[in-house]
């Protein structure tokens, strides 16, 4: 597997659906955690069902609250190219990009932690809020620890294109187009 180097911060210029999907989620992590902690650890089932509908967004495109804030106006900027439904917000599922890699590693993670937090320790409840914040601040910033983990081990992100190419491209069938619009850009 190819490396890469640099740093992923996606686009923080407006709120578009997919960094305000991210926020939801975080807020409702932080908010399912805390009150796991202080009130009910059944309250960890609000970070059991961020985690089921991420992992559903990362295997079929369908976010609910992706849908929700297209209707009231958001604009996405990792929409499927191809119309399904009557006018429905589905996320790319063409290939697994770095950003669609992220809703999948945090969902299992959440899912597994919430699991935890029921079965072993509340102790669990660090590690989703510590995910919930991480979501928050990505939102917030643009910038994401696991986003540049992934990065670092070689998955091709679409938000932040100038990251392109990385070394993989050589052995691509399309690198011939992708290096020569990088040095048109770059």
């Amino acid at each position: 597997m190819t490396t890469r180097t640099g740093i992923y911060i996606v686009p923080t210029h407006r709120w578009y659906i997919e960094r305000t999907v991210w926020l939801i989620a975080g807020v409702v992590l932080l908010g399912s955690t805390l009150l796991a902690a202080l009130v009910n650890p059944l309250w960890i089932l609000g970070v059991t069902a961020t985690g089921l509908v991420s992992i559903n967004v990362a295997f079929t495109g369908f976010c609910p609250i992706g849908n929700v804030l297209q209707l009231l106006g958001f604009r996405p900027m990792l929409a499927s190219k191809t119309p399904k439904g009557s006018n429905l917000y589905f996320l790319q599922t063409d290939k697994w990009y770095l950003e669609r890699r992220i809703y999948l590693t945090v969902g299992i993670n959440i899912c597994i932690a919430s699991t935890l937090v029921l079965a072993y320790s509340p102790w669990w409840t660090l590690f989703t809020g510590f995910v919930g914040g991480a979501m928050v601040w990505f939102a917030a910033t643009g910038y994401c620890v696991l986003a540049n983990i992934l990065l670092w081990l070689g998955a091709e992100p679409r938000l932040n294109p100038n990251l392109m190419p990385s070394g993989r491209c050589t052995d691509c069938t399309k690198s011939a187009h992708c290096l020569s619009r990088e040095a048109q850009h770059g």
